[in-house]
């Protein structure tokens, strides 16, 4: 009976590790890697969308506006809590979605795409046309 009850055990837990390892995996917090900067990845319904949490900027001024949009009717809206990423879907390693907007150049890109690198970082890409950016974050810890 005491083999069975630890045979049911290590099934179970095998079972239960692919499913930890799915889009689960990016929610979180991620350190972008540009002035101390924190995004939070999360669900939204279906998909995932990422919002700031902090930035060393903010730090300082918990009030900053996006004021480098280029829509001029948005620069008062306040940098923490603004999503940035938005409607991303699939997994478990690749998910695709937009718009992705990056307020330190006011930019947005309608596609973009994240992708979980075998290192545990995030790449992250945005794309206008043929054009496209790319960054890497880190979790933050």
């Amino acid at each position: 009976m005491r083999r069975v009850a630890l045979a049911l055990a290590a099934a179970a837990s095998a079972v239960a590790l692919p499913a930890a390892a799915s889009a689960a995996d990016i929610t979180g917090v991620w350190a972008t890697g540009t002035e101390g900067g924190r995004v939070e990845i999360y669900r939204c319904g279906k998909a995932l969308c990422g919002r700031i949490v902090d930035a060393s900027r903010l730090r300082a001024n918990p009030d900053l506006r996006d004021v480098r949009n280029s829509d001029a009717k948005l620069r008062q809206r306040k940098l923490k809590g603004l999503v940035v990423l938005n409607g991303f879907t699939g997994g478990p390693r690749e998910w695709k979605g937009g718009p992705v907007y990056d307020p330190e150049t006011g930019d947005g890109a309608p596609k973009g795409q994240l992708k979980l690198l075998p290192n545990g970082k995030l790449e992250l890409k945005g794309c206008v046309a043929f054009f496209c950016r790319t960054k890497i974050w880190s979790r933050a810890g």
